[in-house]
């Protein structure tokens, strides 16, 4: 179905095409697997964030792992995909600036930071695509 302007229906409802699907998969089980490592060892997790001075880091750290891994799987899903795509922008924004700062990071760290830091940048930037799409 074609609107006035010559549109699918589907890019009109913003739910893309094949690629779009796919690359939402992609970036939503990567978020959630990512996340969910965390909970694998979660006092190394707390303890890094104790570590960039996260604030309650036995509070904070758990919660928003928890909250990566359900953002993940909403962008996958495309279930809730406002909050989900939402949540992974304002996790990934705080995260990366915060926590992978390879600037002020030690020589024997900065190499691994900056890798951090760079990889969610692109997280971020496909999150950022994903979060107009839920918009649209």
């Amino acid at each position: 179905m074609t609107d006035d302007d010559g549109d699918t229906a589907e890019s009109v409802t913003g739910t893309g095409g094949a690629p779009s699907r796919l690359g939402r998969v992609l970036l939503g089980v990567g978020l959630a697997a990512q996340a969910s490592e965390d909970f694998r060892d979660m006092d190394d997790t707390i303890e890094y964030a104790e570590s960039a001075g996260v604030p309650a880091p036995d509070l904070a750290a758990p919660f928003a792992s928890g909250m990566m891994v359900v953002a993940g799987v909403g962008i996958a899903l495309w279930r809730f995909p406002r909050v989900a795509t939402g949540a992974a922008v304002a996790f990934l924004t705080v995260v990366t600036a915060t926590m992978h700062d390879f600037w002020n990071a030690d020589e024997d760290d900065k190499s691994g930071e900056r890798l951090a830091f760079f990889g969610n940048l692109a997280m971020l930037g496909g999150a950022l695509v994903f979060l107009r799409e839920a918009f649209n």
